[in-house]
């Protein structure tokens, strides 16, 4: 495994729609291992193939729903749970749209508040090719979004009602 180099805005990369998966070799295995370790590495929570200067259909996701709302510090961390989407898409949306504040590796000097879907069904190729389908919601839904934006050409900034650059003390899970 290899850390990788994240491109930043205006790498004109993140404006591509990436091309879909179609080898599932080794070559895709080391993609997807040097892409977890350079998402946890930032630290992140979400990494899309393209935030690495690679075109294709690829993210991936790891997170603990609902670590941010434990109150009890006391209590042993929530597990993560990693999720590898291939050629992912969005089958279903809730009604219910939320706002919240994101932040994104590729665009790391600004936040934003953007409107998402409360839950999302996605379906994708996992990393040996076979489809799963994948229900989330919350923060989880978010990053889904998020990542799958990438794969678009489609950054945070695109969506936010509003932009700024964070103070010092503000914290935000990165995309």
């Amino acid at each position: 495994m290899a850390l990788r180099q994240i491109v930043n805005l205006p790498e004109p990369i993140l404006r591509r729609k990436a091309k879909p998966v179609k080898k599932f070799d080794k070559d895709l295995q080391t993609l997807i291992d040097d892409m977890i370790e350079t998402m946890r590495e930032a630290p992140g929570v979400g990494l899309a193939a393209p935030q690495i200067n690679v075109s294709q259909q690829l993210a991936v996701v790891e997170y603990a729903e609902g670590e941010d709302e434990d109150d009890n510090e006391d209590a042993p961390p929530k597990p993560k749970k990693l999720y590898v989407l291939i050629n992912p898409e969005i089958i279903k949306v809730s009604e219910e749209k939320v706002i919240g504040v994101e932040g994104c590796l590729s665009v790391p000097s600004l936040l934003g508040e953007v409107e998402r879907y409360e839950s999302v069904q996605v379906k994708a190729l996992n990393r040996h090719g076979n489809i799963v389908k994948l229900k989330a919601e919350g923060w989880t839904a978010r990053i889904f979004q998020h990542e799958i934006d990438h794969l678009n050409g489609v950054l945070f900034t695109d969506r936010a009602t509003s932009v700024w650059t964070p103070r010092v003390d503000e914290e935000v899970d990165l995309a």
